[in-house]
């Protein structure tokens, strides 16, 4: 995939962005959240508008576009990149929605929507919109959130709705005690029934696209897959820029020689890159061919979904595998909390369990390739 010029920039902000990273670092883990710096560094930089349409004045990025800059911010750090694919991504919703309700969402420059697909509350009719009520877990970004989505299935219908809610009307819960991705902030957020206006809800499955653009017309459930699955590989990529690091500096006990300077060092880096390229080559893939078909038909496959969420769950597993070889290999260093390979391995596993993610995608796939129904419910 070729860098483009708008890519190109968001990397340079990144870059830019990485010394105040360094400086803070060590609040992550105690505040669990990003620092307010960074935070606004990085919305200032647009990294939370990667899906914005053009029309709003977004960069309406393509899904392979959007894959570089998310793994660049994960490689930096995993909250970081969690908080970009998250964010970013939530900007996509702006096409399901009317214009006006856009550009209220984003009329703030350092607006961020936080997404709960975690649990599903509900959305009682009332004239001009719905009471909703509800709990969700997971809001990452809840202590930067504006505008706060959780779903929601109206009363007496059959119909579930992704209804957007101010974030003065919330009740926000902070239970974000984890061990990885600690700076994502991802707090419960609460709703007694909030009023939302009709204008600020839509189809949780299959909204009505409002903006064109091939990247609005890929399921819902897919496309958040995405966001989240190039991350793993992201905090992977960063581990094996860290332990080339290492290596070059590090001695082993009683000898003089570099770490690297070890075949058996070199055969474990050789793994880490081929294994990380496999992963991310098939995630990148089974989105071609998503699209392929989405372009065709209008509606990918059941086949294709489903190859598409068993990549990302390899994408993820085999992210893992890589930070952990990475890991073992430096040693009794990774386990000290000055080593970024000790971050990469809690961020990685945490960002592995994400539902988008889980190891049922494998037996979906493998469902259909057998002939039988996947018996899964959003795939």
């Amino acid at each position: 995939m070729q860098k483009s010029t708008r890519v190109a920039e968001y990397l340079e902000a990144l870059q830019a962005i990485a010394p105040l990273v360094a400086k803070f670092r060590e609040s992550f883990d105690r505040d669990r959240r990003l620092p307010d710096r960074i935070f606004d560094a990085l919305a200032d930089a647009g990294l939370f508008r990667l899906w914005l349409p053009e029309a709003l004045g977004g960069p309406q990025l393509s899904a392979f576009e959007f894959m570089i800059v998310v793994e660049a911010a994960a490689a930096l750090d995993g909250s970081i990149g969690w908080l970009v694919g998250n964010g970013g991504g939530m900007s996509r919703a702006c096409a399901f929605v009317s214009e006006a309700t856009a550009r209220k969402w984003f009329a703030q420059p350092r607006a961020f929507i936080v997404a709960s697909t975690g649990a599903v509350g509900e959305a009682v009719p009332v004239d001009g919109g719905y009471l909703v009520s509800g709990r969700w877990p997971f809001g990452s970004g809840a202590p930067h959130g504006t505008v706060f989505m959780g779903l929601a299935n109206v009363h007496g219908q059959s119909t579930q709705l992704s209804c957007y809610m101010d974030r003065e009307a919330l009740i926000i819960n902070d239970t974000w005690n984890v061990s990885g991705l600690r700076a994502t902030g991802s707090y419960n957020f609460e709703a007694r029934e909030v009023f939302v206006p009709r204008s600020h809800t839509h189809d949780s499955s299959a909204p009505k696209q409002l903006q064109p653009g091939a990247i609005y017309r890929l399921p819902v459930v897919s496309m958040f897959s995405w966001t989240v699955a190039c991350v793993p590989l992201g905090i992977a990529r960063g581990a094996i820029k860290t332990f080339a690091e290492l290596a070059a500096a590090k001695k082993r006990q009683g000898t003089t020689a570099m770490l690297r300077d070890r075949e058996t060092v070199q055969k474990v880096v050789g793994q880490a890159e081929a294994m990380h390229r496999a992963a991310r080559a098939f995630l990148i893939d089974a989105m071609e061919e998503l699209i392929g078909v989405a372009e065709v038909s209008g509606e990918p496959s059941l086949h294709a979904r489903a190859v598409f969420r068993a990549a990302c769950t390899n994408a993820a597993e085999a992210a893992a595998r890589v930070v952990n070889l990475l890991a073992r290999e430096a040693g009794a260093v990774s386990i000290f909390e000055s080593c970024p390979l000790e971050r990469a391995l809690r961020d990685v596993h945490a960002a592995s369990h994400h539902v988008a993610m889980t190891p049922n995608n494998y037996v979906v796939l493998g469902r259909i390739g057998l002939g039988l129904e996947p018996e899964a419910a959003r795939i």
